[in-house]
């Protein structure tokens, strides 16, 4: 099960990451998680929040290049080697990571991350018991 990550195109000047945040601060959507992978002309700006698809409407009508695409979440025990044991699963079923980021909340890791085959990504968390996040039970997190 995939949830829904923004990937918002910046350019490395000042002021076009404020017009992001201020976009989604006007309409009221939560940011769950960011981060921000740059070269020397721009930045990707990748987020979840609470209402992706909303985010995504109201930062086009705003005029930045933005993309919605599926991420999976999974949701680890807060304790040291979770991630690794996690991403192993992953390497030992040749599925490779595209990127990855994670986070805490409320008391447990959340591991966001983006793969090269997600049907068989699916099947591996399902196959290993691993616990997948939904859109609506990250939402409940909150």
């Amino acid at each position: 099960m995939t949830i829904h990550q923004l990937s918002i195109f910046i350019e490395n000047r000042s002021g076009t990451l404020i017009k992001v945040l201020d976009v989604l601060k006007q309409t009221g959507i939560q940011i769950v998680a960011s981060t921000i992978a740059d070269t020397a002309e721009y930045g990707i700006y990748r987020l979840i929040c609470s209402e992706p698809m909303r985010a995504c409407e109201e930062l086009k009508k705003a005029g930045v290049a933005v993309a919605l695409s599926d991420v999976f979440a999974l949701e680890l025990d807060n304790e040291p080697g979770r991630a690794a044991d996690a991403v192993k699963i992953f390497s030992l079923s040749n599925i490779s990571i595209t990127y990855m980021y994670s986070f805490l909340l409320n008391g447990k890791g959340i591991l966001i991350f983006r793969t090269d085959n997600n049907e068989l990504a699916a099947e591996v968390i399902q196959k290993n018991g691993l616990k997948s996040i939904d859109e609506s039970a990250l939402s409940e997190l909150v």
